[in-house]
């Protein structure tokens, strides 16, 4: 069409229409027909969202590789010790209750 004219939409609006994806977990094309945008148009603008949100295209390099393997540890022994301590806290509640 040659007369037609591009729309410009703004930051806020797009985003916007991105938060709209990703919160709500509603598909790109329904969010772009309900927000009157081009589908491929909303995709585009999710697309880049998601390469900024998870870095240089989602891949890690080795340091953060290492720094992860190292925080599941870290969450692993803390998970660990955590039910522990819940475990020692029943027990301790049953035995005092018990005495009574």
């Amino acid at each position: 069409m040659a007369g037609e004219t591009r729309r410009k939409f703004d930051a806020d609006f797009r985003e916007g229409a991105v938060r709209l994806v990703r919160e709500t977990g509603k598909p790109i094309a329904q969010v772009a027909r309900d927000l009157g945008v081009n589908e491929g148009t909303l995709g585009n603008w999710v697309a880049l969202d998601r390469q900024r949100r998870d870095g240089a295209g989602g891949q890690l390099d080795e340091d953060e590789r290492a720094e992860l393997a190292r925080l599941r540890r870290e969450v692993a022994e803390l998970r660990m010790r955590c039910d522990v301590l819940k475990r020692s806290v029943a027990l301790w509640v049953s035995d005092a209750m018990g005495s009574r």
